[in-house]
């Protein structure tokens, strides 16, 4: 038995267009300025190397270890000061 095939392949290659798939035009792009590959102009990061593209965007920086220990050491300073 022979599978079916479908002769009508017009369906598979159809565009809506007719600008043969070139979609620059949808959304403007510009080069990341850390890894230089285009990117959209509005994106937040860059989906290429993930760094993000303004000070703003970025989320806040980590505080640094030393800061955590002190205050854990501070902490416990005070709790043995109460007991």
């Amino acid at each position: 038995m022979v599978p079916y095939r479908d002769d009508d392949d017009d369906d598979d290659n159809w565009d809506d267009e007719g600008d043969g798939g070139d979609d620059s035009d949808d959304e403007p792009t510009v080069p990341c300025p850390y890894c230089r590959r285009e990117i959209l102009e509005d994106s937040p990061r860059c989906p290429h190397c993930e760094r993000y593209i303004s000070e703003e965007d970025s989320p806040p920086p980590r505080k640094p270890l030393w800061v955590f220990a002190t205050a854990l050491i501070c902490l416990a300073i005070v709790l043995w000061w109460l007991w």
